[in-house]
């Protein structure tokens, strides 16, 4: 279902880091025949947010009916 490199969304609210569900991310490792994921979230510039191990369940793929939308991102 999810391989490395592939763009996922977020399906919940991450608050430790300020994400947010619909935040796009990107898997860079795959765990266990893909029972969990490491995923980078960026922001604009390309410097990294978080880089986050989650489960199938925190994501899910981005549709080709969709589109990207931007919103401000502080560090609190």
């Amino acid at each position: 279902m999810f391989k490395e490199l592939d763009t996922v969304v977020l399906t919940h609210n991450i608050d430790k880091y300020g994400l947010e569900r619909g935040d796009v991310g990107t898997i860079v490792h795959t765990y266990g025949d893909g029972k969990a994921f490491e995923i980078e979230v960026v922001r604009a510039d390309g410097s990294s947010v978080a880089v986050l191990t989650l489960e199938p369940k925190d994501v899910r793929n981005i549709t080709k009916d969709e589109i990207l939308k931007v919103r401000e991102f502080a560090i609190t």
